[in-house]
């Protein structure tokens, strides 16, 4: 691990995050700038700076978390997509943003491209009160799949 990694440090307990899921591989918690309601990211918790750099059964293990949050946030915010992707700009440490979309430009360049790339500016917060509701609500929802027979606790 690297400890100049905000990742990293969020993966070993040094930084506080709202955590979803976690277990001796991965970590997934609420981004605390996000596009929308839920918006999740899914990080190794070893450091590997770039996405390509991961082994491939890790890089599946967080696929397969990401569809099992995806079908939370549908089941949460009655949408019809969930966007997976990768971006690896802000922190040079690979993670994995999974996003309720509520509008088909939720995750494009659209908007920014039509009100000049200058207007971009990262989401505003919503707040520790606002994020610890939605964990709490994305845990309820991951404990019914669990019930159901959809645990990813191996």
């Amino acid at each position: 691990m690297d400890d100049t990694c905000i990742f990293c440090r969020i993966a070993r307990s040094e930084l506080p995050a709202f955590k979803l899921f976690e277990d001796d591989l991965i970590l997934a918690f609420l981004d605390l700038h996000p596009i929308r309601e839920g918006h999740t990211l899914i990080i190794p918790k070893q450091h590997y700076p770039w996405f390509e750099d991961m082994p491939e059964p890790l890089a599946a293990r967080i696929m397969t978390v990401g569809q099992r949050l995806a079908r939370v946030m549908k089941a949460e915010w009655q949408v019809e997509r969930v966007a997976f992707f990768y971006t690896g700009i802000h922190v040079a440490h690979a993670h994995a943003h999974v996003v309720p979309m509520v509008h088909q430009h939720d995750v494009t360049s659209v908007r920014y491209l039509e009100d000049g790339i200058e207007a971009f500016t990262l989401p505003p917060s919503p707040g520790e009160a606002a994020l610890l509701q939605t964990a709490g609500r994305m845990e309820v929802r991951l404990a019914q799949d669990d019930q159901a027979g959809d645990s990813l606790r191996n």
